[in-house]
Formats: structure tokens, C-alpha cells, sequence
């Protein structure tokens, strides 16, 4: 039996990977029916964008085969990369300075066929 994996990612999302990953957490190994719940219920940044890449990646699963409903695909994996990081200064007592980081992320997230 052939297992296929569908994947999704998206690229340079404003949001640090730390707070993505705290909405990973509540849709690993779900069905994308119930993680899409899941997510619109979830009151978060991150839940949103998840939402987005899932959907995308659901969307290719059809692409592949009309005839996949999305309680047969299940979330094999989702992961949440650091991407760059846009440096800024913020000024500080006696003339120093301390640096901030605007961090992104990379989310993948790959469903297959139960």
C-alpha cells in the first residue's frame, strides 16, 4: 500500500515559531474536519495562519484525488521553523542601546490518507 503525504507550507509569516507551536500542540495527529474546529475556536494569531496553510494543503489533497474527503486526510505533521530575523534597536540608559528581534516563521504542514 502507497502512502501518499500531501504538503503545504507557508513562508515569512510575521509571528514568532514559539507561539505558533502553542497552537501545534492542539491539532497533532487529528483529522483536518475536527483541527479545523479546533482552530476557529482557538482565539489566536497563529490559529488563523495554521488554518490557512491546513486548507491549502487540503486543497492539494484534492487536486490529487476528487474523491478524498477531508475526514480521511489526517495531520501527519506540522512543524513551525524560525525564519529570518529583522533586527532593531532600542535606546537604553548612559548612551547603550539593546537589540529586539522581529522574528518569522515557516509553517509546514503535511496531511496523508488514513
Amino acid at each position: 500500500m502507497v502512502f501518499m503525504e500531501i504538503k503545504a507550507k507557508s513562508r515569512y509569516l510575521w509571528i514568532s515559531p514559539q507561539k505558533v507551536r502553542q497552537v501545534i500542540q492542539l491539532i497533532k495527529g487529528k483529522d483536518v474536519k475536527r483541527a479545523e474546529n479546533i482552530l476557529q475556536l482557538a482565539n489566536k494569531k497563529a490559529a488563523y495562519l495554521i488554518h490557512k496553510t491546513m486548507a491549502q494543503a487540503a486543497a492539494n489533497a484534492q487536486m490529487i484525488n476528487p474523491a478524498w474527503s477531508l475526514e480521511e486526510l489526517i495531520i501527519k505533521k506540522v512543524t513551525a521553523d524560525g525564519g529570518p530575523m529583522q533586527k532593531r534597536m532600542r535606546p537604553r540608559a548612559r548612551g547603550r542601546a539593546d537589540t529586539i528581534l522581529k522574528r518569522t516563521s515557516h509553517i509546514t504542514v503535511v496531511l496523508e490518507k488514513k
